[in-house]
């Protein structure tokens, strides 16, 4: 079972506990604001629902998204990691890089911080080549990380279930590892 420990945080499978925290970080309209058509989830089941399914792709992809969990707190402060962006029919074959915080953690590089872990991973424990990230057009801080990550646009498409603009950037192995150690070389 994956555990991915950075300095601030813990990568982990996911527990029942994280169930009420993970319901609470989905109901927050500001947090849902750029996810879908916005909207946000409705409790506990939909939660509980939707972590199984994150659970269930573990088992067939081998890689998934982590419950992020503070190191000196023990809060889970929402989730990173892996998924086929199967929504996208247009980018397929690809793995998309996705991460979710509680607006109490937001501004403090934790979702960088977490969501290099998770890359690192798919690169060195999955053998991954390329790793696409998608954000709806005006997720400016979502740019952001994905620029720290070494990201870059790729294209523009529009989101097939609620026709939001969005931005596909990417990032293959070779440019993330330059990424990482800050050398800019090719």
């Amino acid at each position: 079972m994956p555990l991915i420990l950075t300095p601030r945080l813990v990568l982990r499978r996911w527990r029942d506990a994280d169930v009420a925290p993970m319901t609470a970080i989905n109901s927050d309209p500001e947090v849902m604001r750029w996810i879908g058509d916005g909207s946000v989830h409705d409790g506990e089941e939909q939660t509980r629902s939707t972590m199984a399914m994150w659970e269930r792709g573990w088992e067939s992809e081998g890689f998934g998204l982590f419950a992020v969990e503070v190191r000196a707190t023990g809060e889970l402060a929402g989730f990173t990691g892996l998924s086929v962006p199967h929504y996208l029919p247009e980018v397929l074959p690809a793995v998309e890089i996705g991460w979710r915080l509680g607006r109490s953690f937001w501004g403090q590089g934790l979702a960088t911080e977490a969501a290099r872990a998770a890359l690192d991973f798919g690169f060195t424990e999955r053998g991954l080549e390329r790793i696409v990230s998608i954000v709806q057009v005006g997720n400016h801080a979502s740019e952001r990380i994905m620029g720290k990550l070494g990201m870059r646009v790729e294209r523009g498409s529009f989101d097939p279930h609620c026709g939001r603009a969005i931005r596909i950037h990417a990032v293959g192995h070779h440019a993330h590892d330059a990424t990482v150690t800050g050398d800019r070389s090719p």
